[in-house]
């Protein structure tokens, strides 16, 4: 598949997702040029062939209109661009028309077959690294910055670490600027590997887009941490790493399987910890239980709990156009990363432990 079948595969998820931001030919010029990367021969044609009117008529309209833009726009290439740049170009129209060839089977090299998994696992990865990368760094400062506040404030007060991570998360999910916060801090499918919005991924796991789900995350957190030991920094570390973990392989697999997910919340970490006590409970084969206000609360009751509100949260489709499994859905999801990452975490505890 082609550089011009990819951009044209994403412009029609971008039309299928939100076709109220495909109005104008900046913003569709702008989305490619960042999709494109470092392919600078190409970002110039681009830029031309989004600001055509004509492209806003194929991709918004239907039947005779649809098929007449296209022929215009094809013909408009033809006469302006080499033959390398005009088949990348026309290769966009079909597949951004969804009328794009499928490739050719063709049966790998034998000395290939072995690092073909590996090979697109790296090649799946290399777009993610960015935020991936930027997010780590993110955690080292915030983590920093909660040493700082601890020693500065915390400390004198008596707060936890648990806690303060709990009434943090609390003051972005509740207020005015709630839902200005869901909506810019928030990490989609689509923006996962944008250049521009690698930010994102250090924002998300500190919004909430469901006001529901915060609720139940940060009930589950202060039950499990409200009394933790741990300073401020090594719990917002430990968050963040986490909460990046969880992401990054769910966005793995949203890429993988084109699956439309919007990634917001603790919902990783809180799943990971609930995973870790779970397992940790059942692996010693001992009764794990949390004492909150003097309540009694089994870690089996919040895995039941969680879980169940969470596969009705991640198992509908985002989208109706999308043709995702279940079970890659749920993969898709951080709250599942978190749950395998705890149950491993736990395992690997009981093995140092009974060596």
């Amino acid at each position: 598949m082609g550089l011009g079948t990819t951009l044209g595969r994403q412009l029609r998820q971008w039309q299928i997702q939100n076709p109220e931001a495909l109005q104008s030919g900046r913003a569709i010029a702008n989305r490619l040029i960042d999709a494109l990367g470092a392919e600078d021969a190409l970002k110039g044609p681009i830029r031309d062939l989004a600001n055509q009117p004509l492209l806003l008529q194929l991709l918004h309209g239907s039947g005779a209109s649809q098929t007449s833009a296209r022929a215009s726009l094809g013909a408009h290439i033809r006469q302006t661009y080499s033959a390398e740049v005009q088949s990348e170009l026309q290769d966009l129209l079909d597949a951004a028309c969804g009328t794009s060839k499928p490739e050719p089977a063709t049966a790998p090299p034998r000395q290939s077959v072995a690092a073909a998994p590996a090979a697109t696992a790296l090649k799946g990865l290399e777009p993610l690294a960015p935020g991936l990368a930027l997010s780590a760094c993110g955690a080292l400062v915030l983590s920093w910055f909660g040493q700082e506040l601890d020693r500065l404030i915390f400390d004198d007060w008596g707060w936890s670490g648990g806690l303060v991570l709990v009434l943090s998360l609390a003051g972005l999910a509740v207020g005015p600027w709630r839902s200005s916060l869901r909506r810019r801090w928030s990490l989609s499918s689509e923006q996962a590997s944008q250049p521009r919005q690698v930010w994102r991924w250090i924002s998300s796991p500190w919004v909430h887009g469901s006001g529901l789900e915060a609720a139940v995350n940060l009930a589950v957190l202060l039950i499990v941490l409200g009394n933790s030991p741990l300073p401020l920094g090594q719990v917002i570390l430990r968050y963040s790493l986490t909460a990046l973990a969880c992401l990054g392989l769910a966005a793995l697999c949203a890429q993988r399987w084109s699956v439309q997910r919007t990634w917001s919340g603790s919902a990783g970490p809180v799943c990971a910890l609930i995973g870790l006590a779970a397992g940790s409970s059942l692996l010693h084969w001992k009764l794990l239980v949390f004492r909150p206000l003097g309540l009694s609360i089994p870690a089996w009751v919040l895995l039941l709990l969680v879980g169940a509100l969470q596969l009705g949260w991640q198992l509908p489709r985002q989208q109706p156009e999308e043709r995702s499994t279940a079970l890659q859905r749920l993969l898709a999801s951080s709250c599942s990363w978190g749950l395998i990452l705890g149950l491993v975490w736990a395992l690997i505890s009981r093995l140092q432990a009974g060596l």
